[in-house]
């Protein structure tokens, strides 16, 4: 028999081993989607306490349930590890590691690269190979390949497949997950194709295979830009608004009865998430190199960038009305996640306007029931308050910036001096309510 004919009785049978590199947000949930049918999956990161967690049954992510992890430890489905040199045991690598941009906003690609070195270094003939991190496109082609290819001595499409299947994860989100959320494949080879989607369909409920990985790569850009496109349009429509007295969210909400070509984007104070403010910027990186310039991107990636810089001029002025500075001003943050509902604060907006607001002198707290202690990108740390009546009686300023569930209009406004709500939880403006 072939490789590739032996490879697929073997995944057919449930007879292989999967090799989850990167046990955050993407590789935990993934790797049990695979443990949880019966498939053998080792977990590999660098860090320590990661390994132990998943090891001990101990969940650190939150759309993994408990009982599901426990149960795949405890059935030896599911074990995880920082010896790299296990990789040789899988046949089927999952590569699942952060892809940050600097502060040029160029990608960091040293999580990739190291994840390919490990695996050419290990992986035996037979190895299917792919990469689910967001990244610009041609990355699998140009940037891997070569790697995987250098450090195995082997050949892809003879040897090993690679392909490329963009993670589509939503924390928080209790209609779909890893399993029910349709999988995007692009593989180097038919053959690669037809066996990645042989693997995926054991986790995965819908499997739409394209052309190529460079395909694969520009769908999840093409999906978060459309994203940061429209929230940055209704943000502006939004700024402008105020400025005419007109309240935006009737104006979408109103937009919204249109039975066709219109779909609802809400405004807020930013965006946040570790891919709609990142993820268009990858492909800017690349189109530099065609000698091709993304004006609508840079355009929406400016209105956004500005968005906390605005939330702060919008508390300074409701501030102002109620003959108040902010230097000195007490005012209190409900919500630090990027999103309702999760714990999650990277890339937060919120994060990002409470950095304004110390620096122009004010006395910064913050509540979240999911969050106890926050970092931001200044390195000014702030420790969770006790969300209660005689806090919120003693702030000058109340920012709604998360509208977690736990938050109720009516309990904020019978409690407080002066909101900002950039949130629309309050749907009327009054004298000590001031709308985004």
């Amino acid at each position: 028999m072939t490789k590739k004919t032996d490879f697929l009785t073997q995944i057919a049978a449930n007879q292989f081993t999967v090799g989850i590199i990167g046990l955050g947000y993407v590789g935990l949930p993934l790797a049990l989607s695979f443990a949880l049918k019966g498939i053998e999956v080792v977990g590999f990161d660098t860090v320590e306490d990661k390994v132990a967690k998943v090891n001990a049954a101990e969940n650190f992510i939150g759309d993994v349930h408990d009982s599901d992890l426990i149960k795949v430890v405890e059935l030896g489905v599911l074990k995880a590890t920082s010896d790299f040199s296990i990789l040789d045991m899988c046949q089927a690598i999952f590569i699942c590691v952060p892809t940050p941009l600097d502060v040029f906003k160029k990608p960091d690609m040293s999580f990739i690269e190291g994840a390919c070195i490990h695996i050419g270094k290990h992986m035996k003939p037979g190895t299917f190979v792919c990469l689910e991190s967001t990244t610009y496109p041609t990355t699998t082609e140009d940037f891997m390949l070569p790697i995987l290819e250098k450090e195995s001595g082997l050949k892809e499409g003879a040897d090993f497949w690679i392909a490329f299947s963009p993670e589509r994860v939503d924390p928080g989100n209790k209609e779909f997950n890893t399993q029910n959320t349709p999988k995007i494949l692009g593989a180097l080879s038919e053959e690669g194709r037809e066996i990645g989607e042989a693997i995926y369909s054991k986790a995965i409920d819908k499997v739409h295979c394209v052309s190529s990985p460079r395909v694969a790569e520009m769908v999840k850009i093409l999906e978060n830009t459309y994203r940061l496109v429209n929230i940055s349009l209704i943000n502006e429509l939004a700024l402008l608004s105020g400025k005419m007295d007109i309240d935006i969210w009737e104006v979408v909400d109103a937009a919204a009865t249109k039975p066709y070509g219109f779909q609802a984007f809400y405004p807020g104070p930013g965006i946040g998430g570790h891919c709609i403010p990142l993820d268009p910027f990858y492909l800017e990186h690349i189109a530099k190199k065609f000698g091709f310039d993304l004006s609508m991107i840079n355009a929406a990636g400016h209105i956004n960038n500005m968005m906390a810089h605005r939330m702060t001029i919008k508390i300074t002025s409701a501030l102002n009305r109620h003959k108040k500075a902010i230097n000195g001003s007490n005012i209190l943050f409900l919500g630090v996640a990027y999103k309702p509902n999760i714990a999650d604060e990277r890339e937060s907006p919120a994060l990002k306007i409470m950095d304004e607001v110390a620096n122009k002198g004010g006395i910064v707290s913050f509540c979240d029931p999911q969050i106890p202690v926050v970092k931001t990108e200044q390195g000014n740390e702030f420790q969770r308050k006790a969300y209660s009546k005689e806090l919120l009686n003693s702030m000058d300023c109340i920012v709604i910036s998360t509208n977690h569930n736990e938050y109720t209009a009516d309990f904020i406004q019978e409690n407080s001096a002066l909101v900002v709500d950039l949130r629309n939880l309050i749907r009327e403006s009054s004298e000590k309510v001031y709308k985004l």
